[in-house]
């Protein structure tokens, strides 16, 4: 079920999240990607410049990911899944990001 997280939870989970996906995508990916994460903002470059970028909205209480291939996505946090659940569909956050990452560099990285 999809819920509006108490402030000091989303904030926990989300920064939990983004420093998981920097983290592994950081290892997987070595020279081919260059990954930054400044105050809570995760930017994701590629070769070709393009990048992704992924950060936390405390307003909406949502993860909101930026992407050259899909474009603007939103997130919110759903407890049965313990997963970010697009709101546009049934997509999560980790397989959205993996989907556009093997598009744009051939090479499938394990987000979960």
């Amino acid at each position: 079920m999809i819920v509006a997280l108490e402030e000091t939870l989303f904030h926990r989970l989300a920064d939990e999240t983004i420093e998981n996906i920097s983290d592994v995508i950081d290892d997987a990916a070595g020279d081919a990607i260059d990954v930054d994460l400044e105050a809570g903002i995760l930017t994701i470059e590629l070769d070709s410049g393009e990048q992704f970028i992924i950060n936390k909205h405390a307003l909406n209480r949502q993860i909101w990911m930026s992407s050259p291939v899909s474009g603007a996505s939103h997130y919110d946090y759903d407890e049965d899944t313990e997963s970010w659940r697009s709101t546009r569909g049934a997509t999560t956050l980790h397989e959205q990001l993996a989907a556009d990452l093997a598009v744009k560099t051939g090479h499938k990285i394990a987000l979960d």
